[in-house]
């Protein structure tokens, strides 16, 4: 395994267990962190005019990820 592989898995790990980590401490009780889950959901109510800016955001995300992981 080359050298450039191994640093990007190791990062996407890390972003991974980052993640992770605030979305439990977003779940306790008090926290003023928000879940991933409201987070979606704010990004998603966002428009410019009559065009879901966030919507499109999402979706493209989504689409980068099956992109790079799920297509081969």
């Amino acid at each position: 395994m080359s050298v450039t592989r191994t640093l990007a898995i190791t990062g996407f790990l890390v972003a991974f267990l980052l993640v992770a980590v605030v979305e439990v401490l977003a779940r306790r009780e008090r926290s003023k962190i928000p879940t991933l889950g409201e987070l979606v959901g704010f990004v998603m109510r966002y428009e410019v005019g009559q065009l879901p800016v966030g919507r499109i955001a999402v979706f493209g995300f989504w689409w980068w990820v099956g992109w790079h992981f799920f297509a081969r």
